[in-house]
């Protein structure tokens, strides 16, 4: 097989990816968008929301159709780091120590209501999701590629939960939510549960070595340096305004940058565009900033970057790009 045959091939897989998401989470396509284009910038995604909206059933969807190694932590309150990480066990007829690993070693992990869980539990995840590696007694064993971690939480209203430190927050590229469906949207979803689980249906149509292929391709979207620039002053913007106590990182940069690339190829388009950036700042920065009048949690942030978005001058850039191989 050639290059190009491969690259077909890997596109329509991406497409079939993307039906097989929307069949069993009806009427939130952007959600799924999102989805994909953290998986493929190499990112983590946190999904946050109410109860029962369907954040697991994304997250199991998504490992069904790539048929990668899924491991899931029901996250609770006694849950302790080596229940993520795996422990060394003495074995009396070897003599030594074996690792016994934990949950974390797959290829998508489900971290269920997040926020469940204890700060010095969450940060057990923290050394996976930024390094790809895990440490046990001084070892460090490595993870399998790709290695995508989907935590949900819940919002902070909810009895039982903690705030996620900002360090395992920014280690998240991206936080979305799901929200209700619409009226029409929610007859059609009682229809497809009627007589059966619509997560039943759903079969693999992407392999391992495509996913880290689609990861290779979309570093050959173009970015301009005039996008560039303005990525710089929207995430230079957080840190000056009054009313923000704490602003967007470097990494935050970086994470806004990549993600427009994996957007962009998603819709098709060969080059990032200001309108591809625009639509990527409040999931990709939204939960790295803290305002001083909001709560811990709270999606006033989203409010704060719209407006943001209005006061930051958008480069000079064509109306036009090149068509690339067709969006999902």
């Amino acid at each position: 097989m050639n290059d190009t045959t491969a690259h077909t091939d890997t596109r329509r897989a991406l497409k079939a990816l993307y039906r097989n998401l929307n069949q069993v989470i009806l009427g939130k396509s952007e959600s799924v968008v999102l989805l994909l284009t953290c998986l493929l910038a190499q990112g983590h995604l946190l999904i946050e929301d109410a109860p029962g909206l369907g954040k697991t059933t994304l997250a199991k969807a998504l490992a069904r159709s790539l048929g990668l190694a899924f491991g899931r932590l029901q996250c609770t309150p006694d849950l302790m780091p080596s229940d993520i990480t795996g422990i060394n066990v003495y074995d009396r007829s070897e003599r030594g120590f074996e690792f016994l690993p934990g949950p974390v070693f797959c290829q998508i992990l489900l971290a269920d209501e997040i926020n469940r869980a204890t700060p010095r539990t969450q940060s057990a995840l923290l050394e996976a999701m930024a390094e790809g590696t895990v440490t046990v007694d001084r070892e460090t064993h490595r993870l399998s590629r790709p290695f995508f971690v989907i935590a949900t939480q819940n919002p902070l209203e909810f009895a039982g939960t903690y705030p996620l430190p900002e360090a395992q927050l920014d280690r998240f590229f991206m936080r979305i939510g799901i929200g209700y469906p619409a009226p029409d949207t929610e007859v059609a979803l009682l229809n497809a549960h009627m007589h059966d689980e619509p997560l039943q249906q759903v079969n693999a149509v992407m392999s391992a070595e495509q996913v880290l292929l689609l990861q290779q391709q979309v570093k050959k979207t173009g970015i301009s340096d005039a996008l560039l620039k303005y990525i710089a002053r929207v995430v230079q913007a957080t840190r000056q305004d009054d009313r923000v106590l704490l602003g967007a990182s470097p990494r935050g940069s970086l994470a806004l940058m990549h993600a427009a690339r994996a957007y962009a190829f998603l819709k098709g388009d060969r080059f990032v565009s200001p309108e591809h950036v625009k639509v990527l700042v409040n999931p990709v920065l939204g939960h790295r900033i803290q305002l001083k009048d909001s709560r811990p949690g709270s999606h006033a942030s989203g409010v704060f970057l719209a407006r943001l978005l209005e006061q930051v001058a958008l480069p000079d850039f064509p109306p036009a790009t090149e068509a690339a191989d067709g969006s999902v």
